[in-house]
């Protein structure tokens, strides 16, 4: 049997608990360190985990983490993963990869230069909802997708994050920090995208901090747009309109991605998770449902609210097919390609939205591989 590989977190903040929690669903994978720009952080992680508590520094310099998870914040993500591609790491970020598609490429082209994998979040559409919905559009149950909607709409952050404040700076917003998802998903079911157009705006200048904890009360700037807009043109001739806002109170899309098909439609479930229900008609006739829990990492396996249903979560399934990429010399489905060129996208919508004007996106990239059955016993315990 292979050794695991064993894995490094950078950055201990809240998203670093799901990490640690599911990391022992996978074979390959094992953390065995973490590290934090506060040390406190890293060490109560560390007790919590059972790892060791590391320096940023100490965590690069050590011969025996093969890979690093970059949890940083955003701003952060360009410099942290740079810095452990130098030291010879494998690297998995969180989204974006990185803020500009100029710093993301550049990333992609030092990996490539030394021989290792990079990728980034989110993995979601390797769930049992996006590779149930890639399966049936890949059969052309709905035939050639011709249009779509796609809408992430709620009033922010502050309400629930205790220290939210780098959710209103440059390089996230809704469409840099939940964006990825639903572009992920996108890219996936229909490839590259070619050409956006876009409007934006910040509707509130300043948020106030509702969440508990030492910022409740507090009042945050706001620096980046927090509603967008878009068209997105896919290189497959498909048409894509895509909302993002965190200025919504309450709203009626009750799918978060349709497509629109010349054989009929498809309701793809919330890319934020990994299963759901994919509903498909033929023609203008009724949605035929197809439950995904049943599909690999479709499973409800993770706690949600009180009162409501487990969802799946696996998280850090991104982790394990990059470490099984890096041992067979393939492409990680999250890869760093997919990642830059979804950066791309977003930083074109942006672009469009201050320029008032159509904006070709500079990237392309392949379709990530469907997951296989051979993958998911390979990956998988």
């Amino acid at each position: 049997m292979a050794r695991r590989a064993a894995i490094g977190i950078i950055g201990c903040g809240v998203i670093s608990d799901t990490y640690f929690k599911l990391a022992p669903l996978f074979k390959g994978v094992e953390i065995v360190a973490c590290a934090d720009i506060a040390p406190a952080y890293a060490k109560a992680k560390a007790e919590q985990f059972s790892v060791r508590a590391l320096s940023v520094d100490e965590m690069l310099a050590d011969a025996g983490i093969d890979a690093v998870i970059n949890l940083t914040v955003p701003d952060a993500h360009y410099a942290v993963s740079l810095e452990a591609l130098t030291a010879g790491k494998h690297v998995y970020s969180e989204k974006p990869l990185a803020l500009t598609y100029k710093t993301a490429k550049k990333l992609v082209t030092e990996a490539d230069k030394r021989g290792l994998k990079i990728g980034a979040a989110p993995d979601t559409f390797l769930g049992g909802g996006g590779q149930t919905a890639r399966k049936l559009i890949d059969k052309g149950t709905i035939g050639e997708v011709v249009g779509g909607s796609a809408h992430v709409l709620s009033h922010g952050m502050e309400h629930w994050h205790p220290n939210p404040g780098f959710f209103f700076k440059p390089g996230a917003g809704p469409m840099f920090d939940i964006g990825p998802y639903y572009l992920t998903a996108l890219v996936n079911l229909l490839g590259p995208v070619k050409t956006v157009a876009a409007m934006a705006k910040k509707s509130f200048l300043t948020r106030t901090v509702s969440a508990e904890g030492p910022m409740k009360g507090k009042q945050i700037k706001v620096t980046t747009p927090t509603t967008i807009n878009g068209v997105l043109e896919f290189r497959s001739g498909a048409h894509v309109t895509i909302g993002t806002s965190w200025d919504v109170w309450k709203h009626g899309h009750a799918n978060p991605i349709e497509l629109y098909g010349t054989k009929g439609s498809m309701l793809v479930p919330d890319p934020n998770f990994f299963g759901g229900i994919v509903s498909c008609s033929e023609g203008d006739g009724d949605y035929v449902e197809t439950d995904t829990a049943s599909v690999a990492f479709g499973a409800g396996n993770w706690e949600g609210r009180p009162g409501t249903p487990k969802r799946s979560n696996y998280r850090m399934l991104g982790v394990a097919d990059l470490i099984d990429a890096a041992n067979k010399d393939r492409e990680p489905r999250c890869s760093g390609r997919l990642a830059a060129h979804v950066v791309d996208i977003m930083e074109s919508v942006l672009v469009s939205a201050a320029d008032r004007s159509f904006v070709k996106v500079r990237s392309t990239t392949d379709r990530p591989a469907p997951l296989t059955a051979a993958d998911v016993r390979r990956i998988a315990k």
